[in-house]
């Protein structure tokens, strides 16, 4: 079957516009066709959301880790990335996935649960109800902390694990600027030999935590038991508090709720927070061989990008798909991937939105914007700095998941 003439797009990733709200541009180059190439990153990308599932689950579109240039310089980021399943294909993505996935599967989400409900009270505890910020006091401390605690990593590390991270994701934007890159180095080297002497710690003393589980199946190097741990925090933190903000915003600006408080409702709310405004919106792969996407043929070795907020916008998939629904069912977003690399945390990031959301508009139920949200500025992890709301504090009421 012979490929569809390709088009190209002059999209601009970086305008303050797009980057401000992409939604409108993505869905004129959705109407124009659903893979386009785009000159300026030297990659196509995806429109909608059968293209984009294509990429995510075609096993000939792979993640391929070159590392960064100078190397010299960037070893101690290319270490992170190099070392870790995300970015290796089978047989290693399946070696690490499964030693990984066994450990992480070994009770921890469960286990750490009622901590995740001890700790949105504790924040709460601590706010002003007439306006406080949602992002820096609430959504981002919370899951640093589980997920330190889920590792082993002293909770007064907590501050520089979200430094670290949020210094690390920011190479993945377009063009990163010299003081991005030193910035990622330096967080990277100090990630790197944290983590690093917590496992030697855990080899010696196991505890029960993740680095342990790790250390103790012996089938990871120390090297991808420290990258490992390193994509856990990451992208759990990052993942956790962009979709938390990016959908509170929105549900708040619709002026919607969940339909009711019990825990499968809240979670219905929450799939519509990851699918209204996706907190990762580019996710990359290279071809291993020829393949076809949306009749656009990719040659070996080029790369193709899964726009996953453009396919989650999808009006052949989603009814009203630029309206937040918090009753949608169902929802078939991918805003966790799909395929081989589909996200390893997902139950995690979701019992953190369904427990922290629910804590929330039961503790202040009456929640409301206060302000307008300061947005970060970027395009890949799609998030803000702050959002301030402000509402009528009530002691929260018993949960369904509590009962």
């Amino acid at each position: 079957m012979p490929s569809v003439p390709m088009r190209s797009t002059t999209l601009d990733l970086s305008a303050p516009a797009f980057v401000a709200d992409p939604y409108p541009f993505l869905a004129e180059e959705r109407a124009q066709g659903p893979v386009a190439w785009h000159e300026a990153s030297g990659m196509y990308l995806t429109f909608d959301h059968a293209a984009a599932g294509a990429v995510l689950r075609d096993r000939r579109l792979g993640r391929i880790w070159r590392d960064r240039e100078p190397a010299a310089y960037l070893e101690p980021f290319n270490l992170l990335h190099r070392h870790q399943m995300m970015e290796n294909e089978p047989p290693e993505h399946t070696r690490m996935r499964r030693l990984v996935s066994s450990a992480f599967n070994r009770g921890h989400v469960e286990r750490l649960r009622p901590r995740v409900r001890e700790l949105a009270a504790g924040l709460l505890a601590e706010v002003d109800p007439d306006g406080f910020d949602v992002i820096g006091q609430y959504a981002e401390p919370l899951p640093v902390l589980v997920i330190a605690e889920l590792l082993g990593v002293p909770a007064a590390l907590a501050p520089d694990l979200r430094d670290w991270s949020q210094a690390i994701v920011k190479m993945y934007e377009v063009a990163p600027s010299e003081a991005v890159v030193a910035a990622a180095v330096r967080a990277a080297t100090d990630f790197a030999a944290t983590v690093r002497e917590v496992a030697r710690e855990r080899a010696a003393d196991p505890r029960d935590d993740l680095v342990s589980d790790l250390v103790r199946g012996g089938g990871l190097s120390e090297d991808e038991v420290v990258a490992s741990a390193v994509l856990l925090l990451n992208a759990g933190h990052e993942a956790s508090v962009n979709v938390f903000g990016n959908g509170l915003a929105a549900m708040l600006r619709a002026g919607v709720r969940p339909p009711g408080d019990t825990a499968d409702e809240v979670a219905t709310c929450v799939e519509e927070m990851l699918r209204f405004d996706s907190a990762l919106q580019l996710f990359e792969r290279t071809a291993t061989a020829e393949v076809e996407v949306a009749g656009v043929r990719v040659e070996p070795g080029r790369k193709i990008a899964a726009l996953l907020g453009a396919a989650n916008r999808d009006p052949a998939v989603f009814d009203d798909a630029d309206t937040f629904r918090a009753d949608r069912d169902p929802n078939p977003h991918l805003a966790f991937g799909a395929g081989v690399h589909f996200c390893l945390g997902a139950p995690l990031a979701r019992m953190e939105l369904v427990e922290s959301l629910g804590h929330l508009l039961r503790t202040v139920p009456h929640l409301t914007l206060a302000a307008e949200p300061e947005p970060r500025g970027t395009f890949v992890l799609r998030g803000y700095h702050r959002v301030t709301v402000s509402g009528t504090m009530t002691n929260p009421t018993t949960s369904e998941g509590d009962r």
